[in-house]
């Protein structure tokens, strides 16, 4: 009679849990950051994670799915940090607090800012699905501006919002291409100038911008 105790022991399969899943994007996003996109191989996450390129793949499906992941989890963060820009009386201000988080949060992680809208992905109805929370915290600002009679009634709340985002996100690509000009006023200066005066067109009343003459500001 054969016992139990002499049987082979049964290996436990190995579980590709939520929490492997979030230690392999963890890593990954760290590898980004560090390293840039060139850098992340399946196999070195795998080794890193201490797992195998087979529970990468069983949970992403590859480097495409891994991409995308990372590129969801990039926006959710992105969004979050926008979401947490109090907010205060006026909506104006508050437009340009959210242009200043948004250049904050590039700047201090350029590689996956890189996955979102460097290209890593291709745009499409997917792409804008998974982005659109960076967009809601501004399009909630734009509408309240609107609702209150701060902006004119014919503008158009959708097409402020973009262009809001269109205009901080151009002053961060120059910043983190290298290409912003050495004899430029300071960065951060511009965004709140330059989303004063986008909005300054849409407003139903003039208001003074404090910083309306950008030569006479330090430079960076």
């Amino acid at each position: 009679m054969i016992t139990g105790s002499s049987l082979p022991p049964v290996p436990r399969p190995k579980v590709h849990d939520a929490a492997l899943r979030l230690r392999l994007l963890e890593c990954a996003g760290a590898t980004l950051s560090t390293r840039g996109l060139g850098a992340l191989s399946l196999r070195t996450l795998a080794a890193d994670v201490g797992t195998s390129t087979s529970a990468v793949y069983a949970l992403f499906g590859g480097k495409p799915g891994l991409l995308a992941a990372l590129h969801a989890e990039a926006c959710t963060r992105l969004g979050a940090r926008l979401s947490a820009v109090p907010v205060g009386a006026d909506p104006v201000e508050d437009l340009v607090a959210l242009g200043r988080a948004y250049r904050d949060a590039a700047l201090a992680d350029p590689h996956i800012y890189e996955v979102v809208f460097g290209g890593a992905l291709p745009a499409g109805e997917r792409w804008w699905a998974v982005a659109a929370p960076v967009l809601r915290p501004v399009a909630e600002v734009v509408n309240r501006a609107a609702a209150s009679g701060v902006l004119r009634p014919e503008v158009d709340p959708a097409t402020v919002a973009l262009a809001l985002w269109a205009t901080v996100h151009g002053l961060v690509s120059l910043h983190l291409r290298g290409l912003y000009p050495a004899d430029a006023p300071a960065p951060a200066t511009v965004v709140d100038v330059a989303l004063r005066a986008v909005v300054a067109g849409w407003l139903t009343a003039p208001r003074h911008c404090p910083h309306g003459n950008l030569h006479t500001v330090g430079k960076s």
